[in-house]
């Protein structure tokens, strides 16, 4: 039988919505293990002086817990 854990996280890119969602996954699988899905709840941007500045994703990350 196995368990998973859901966690929410925020992640940003200068890029894109995209590449903040695979910052996060990158970051959060440095010390998360198991990691099976993630789901993007919400997206914003930050701007200044008319431009976006930055991309931001608050997304479920999805892991399953280690069977000891």
């Amino acid at each position: 039988m196995s368990v998973a854990k859901v966690i929410e996280i925020i992640a940003s890119s200068q890029k894109s919505f995209e590449d903040a969602v695979s910052n996060g996954v990158a970051k959060a699988a440095e010390s998360l293990h198991g990691i099976t899905g993630a789901w993007v709840q919400d997206q914003s941007v930050k701007v200044k002086d008319g431009k976006i500045t930055e991309y931001r994703v608050v997304m479920k990350v999805t892991f399953v817990l280690k069977d000891d």
